[in-house]
């Protein structure tokens, strides 16, 4: 089986999976860390042609991360095109085991059944805290309705004021965000790289909470420790 990801977070289950199928990845597949294969461009602008001279027997995509018309000019040529649809964590865990299958795995992955396993024995947060999750600026845009980082969040105790609004990652107003005085801004590290100097000076007077964007917005092996590295980034903005 020849695999290409144009999803990083399937890169890493693939890679660390199926070893040997992933012959092809894009740019933003930083994990593993060791992972080397050939690169074909970025999630929104593929190079089809490098795509399609890797041979891959299956491409695996994201319904949200990529295009579709990259993906119809696959299966034009040929290549069998699996697609993810993932709004929130049981569909995340579903999606993984659905991938791997077919990608060859024989077995359903140990850390797929440790990073289920942690999720469904979350305990129940003592308390709910309100937030406002920027995922971008210059235009500013949060996180709107059923994202799976909004659901990742809501599982640790934190209802993001957006997500009831009628797009997923509306473009808000920065002066509507500080005014809507949330227990805590969440900025995460991608897609756009919140930092301390950049991105906290947009919220003075309000709490804000630097995370891994990789533990709020991958679907993948970083999963099983994505409660314990975000409930620990949260825990030290809001005490």
């Amino acid at each position: 089986m020849r695999v290409v990801s144009l999803v990083p977070s399937l890169t890493e289950a693939v890679a660390v999976s199926v070893p040997g199928a992933l012959v092809g990845a894009t740019d933003w597949c930083t994990h593993p860390a060791d992972l080397d294969v050939p690169r074909i461009g970025g999630t929104k602008n593929p190079k089809l042609d490098r795509v399609l001279a890797l041979g891959p027997d299956l491409v695996v995509a994201n319904a949200e991360e990529n295009r579709e018309p990259d993906l119809a000019a696959l299966r034009a040529a040929g290549v069998e095109v699996l697609v993810t649809v993932v709004c929130d964590v049981p569909q995340a865990f579903a999606e993984l085991a659905r991938v791997l299958e077919a990608c060859g795995a024989t077995a359903r992955p140990r850390w797929l059944d440790e990073a289920e396993t942690t999720w469904s024995h979350l305990p129940r947060p003592e308390h709910r805290t309100t937030a406002v999750v920027p995922i971008w600026r210059r235009p500013w845009m949060v996180l709107g309705r059923d994202t799976f980082a909004g659901d990742v969040l809501s599982r640790l105790g934190v209802d993001h004021l957006h997500a009831t609004h009628p797009d997923r990652y509306p473009r808000i107003p920065l002066d509507d965000l500080r005014a809507a005085a949330p227990d805590v801004v969440v900025l995460p590290d991608e897609p756009y790289r919140f930092t301390a100097d950049d991105g906290p000076e947009a919220f003075r007077g309000l709490t804000c909470a630097l995370v891994s964007g990789r533990h709020l917005t991958w679907y993948g092996p970083s999963l099983a420790e994505a409660p314990r590295v975000l409930g620990e980034a949260l825990r030290a903005a809001l005490h």
